[in-house]
């Protein structure tokens, strides 16, 4: 898990402004894991920071801890923006999943999609942002989240996240064992291991033979893929269950659309993943739970707002063709 660099209380008395500015990063990371957004964690830091730009000096002098304020100012911000996200999810055009994020190395962030990035804008992978963490975090309640996240991955005592949160620290302490109990019962693998970029790749083969019978052996009975289009992008509305018939849908991905994706084994939010693209435009990032030696759930990322980080895509590992269809 992430832990702090440094406390709330670890600021000088009157930092100047690459002291504040050095905040970015734990700002960024912790935005991120709330909401499963670059893009909106980017949004919650700039508000952040305008907030604490709309003070006088006298005012900014007064904070006895310019770090911990600009964390308690961006996670209220979060804990706001977590409320109103569920009714928009009413609106959105089938399943919503958190935004994925390439390797480091290898990955922009900001709006234009061009460029380099100061790494201090970059969110660090660790398996508290594996797709199957993020999964079962944005089912957790806007306030378990906040305390679980705050708690268990950023390791804020449970005073300074009820003063955060508004909240007695008892009850934090029981929004937070609720949020564990989450993780344990959706079994939520703890990391990478050596064999998951192994399965991942004979994956890729079998779906560009379209084997069946091999896609069948590699994913779970109970497996299922989801994807995400957001009404941009042509794909299943609802997920997929069963590992038979993810393999006999997916096959026919292939046959039907031919040779015109170029397929990239990359790493997608820490864990080995692919990335399709098509004349060079990634149009697919797809991560992969896997327990054991199987693949228990695909999230099938096409909505092109959230794909931002990948626009010029990323260096391939290894590189494949099928056809594009549906993913």
């Amino acid at each position: 898990m992430t832990t702090r660099a440094e406390g709330p209380g670890d600021d000088r008395d009157d930092p100047g402004l690459g002291a504040i500015m050095s905040e970015r990063h734990r700002l960024i990371n912790l935005a991120y894991r709330l909401l499963g957004s670059v893009t909106d964690a980017e949004d919650v830091v700039q508000e952040t920071y305008a907030r604490w730009y709309a003070m006088s000096s006298e005012q900014q002098r007064a904070i006895e801890s310019p770090g911990g304020w600009l964390v308690t100012v961006a996670a209220r911000i979060c804990l706001n923006l977590l409320g109103s996200a569920r009714a928009r999810r009413e609106t959105y055009v089938g399943d919503w999943i958190p935004e994925p994020l390439p390797e480091p190395t290898e990955w922009i962030t900001g709006r234009s999609g061009v460029g380099g990035t100061d790494p201090a804008d970059r969110v660090t992978l660790d398996e508290s942002v594996t797709m199957a963490f993020l999964v079962v975090l944005d089912a957790m309640t806007p306030a378990e989240r906040v305390a679980f996240v705050l708690h268990d991955v950023f390791r804020y005592p449970f005073g300074e996240v009820a003063a955060i949160m508004g909240r007695t620290p008892a009850a934090c302490r029981q929004l937070a064992s609720s949020a564990r109990r989450r993780i344990r019962t959706a079994e939520v693998p703890a990391g990478p291991n050596a064999g998951q970029a192994a399965i991942v790749r004979r994956f890729r083969t079998a779906w560009e033979a379209k084997d069946i019978d091999a896609l069948i052996g590699l994913l779970a009975p109970d497996a299922t893929a989801t994807a995400d289009g957001g009404g941009l992008a042509v794909t299943h509305l609802r997920p997929i269950m069963g590992g038979g018939r993810i393999a006999r849908a997916y096959a026919e991905i292939a046959r039907v659309s031919g040779d015109r994706t170029t397929f990239l084994e990359c790493t997608v939010n820490g864990l080995p993943g692919l990335a399709a693209q098509q004349d060079g435009t990634t149009v697919t990032v797809f991560a992969f739970g896997i327990a054991g030696d199987r693949i228990r759930n695909i999230w099938a990322v096409r909505n092109p707002e959230k794909l931002g980080p990948w626009r010029i895509g990323p260096a391939p590992a290894a590189t494949g063709r099928v056809g594009r269809g549906r993913s």
